[in-house]
């Protein structure tokens, strides 16, 4: 719980810049007045990077409104300098998990539904094939010899998409294929990656729950996402 709560007020620190008041006479000190919060110095760049980091990562999903952020501001002005909170945090441990919680499950239903038909009209195209699972499975290069067992290691290359066709992940783009044990990835990747032969290319579209779930990874990859993959497995070690 600890851990849950540090983090929400770390993530609170990138809403004060975004959210502060601004100072009534900006416009009279002319074009090199900046607004407060702006970093200027490498060092007050790197507490904003500190900020944006928690932002996208504990509060983004949290999905505020813009009241709730200006609360969320209050509590880090109230205490960021030592000043006591106005009611006891310790009440709070079990309602902070809550919140965390039921905002992540929300916004991955929403999510969801949205990619929904994306996995319909995937599932519909020609020479794909839907696992019970859920995963969407479709050959783009025939390979041979065996296939992956979960305790193999293989090395691929990959490209990762969301469903708007945004690009998150790829080893193509760095140059550097992967190895990983099967049995230690995603549960889409884990069955389809055994469905492969060696130098099968495969497009794997992968609703949340067997990839990362109500949790998501933010900031690129939101609470239940559907994920789509290309790999092409390169060999089995």
């Amino acid at each position: 719980m600890r851990d849950l709560t540090g983090t929400l007020l770390l993530g609170a620190v990138t809403v004060l810049a975004a959210c502060g008041p601004q100072a009534k006479d900006d416009k009279a000190k002319g074009p090199e007045a900046t607004s407060p919060g702006t970093p200027g110095t490498e060092e007050e760049k790197t507490i904003y990077a500190l900020g944006a980091a928690f932002g996208q990562r504990a509060v983004q999903p949290l999905r505020l409104s813009d009241k709730e952020l200006a609360v969320l501001q209050k509590g880090i002005a109230d205490t960021a300098r030592g000043g006591e909170p106005a009611f006891a945090l310790e009440d709070f441990q079990g309602e902070l998990q809550k919140l965390a919680e039921g905002r992540a499950a929300a916004g991955a239903a929403e999510e969801n539904e949205k990619s929904k038909a994306f996995r319909e009209q995937a599932a519909a195209e020609a020479g794909a094939v839907e696992t019970g699972s859920g995963l969407i499975y479709r050959t783009l290069a025939g390979g041979q010899g065996k296939s992956p067992r979960p305790e193999s290691v293989v090395s691929v290359h990959y490209r990762g998409t969301l469903t708007d066709g945004k690009e998150f992940d790829s080893s193509i783009a760095r140059g550097q294929p992967v190895e990983f044990r099967v049995a230690e990835v995603i549960p889409c990747w884990q069955e389809g990656v055994q469905r492969m032969k060696v130098g099968e290319k495969a497009k794997l579209v992968c609703p949340a729950e067997i990839a990362y779930g109500n949790r998501g990874r933010p900031p690129d990859i939101a609470p239940g996402a559907t994920l789509v993959f290309e790999v092409e497995l390169l060999g089995i070690k």
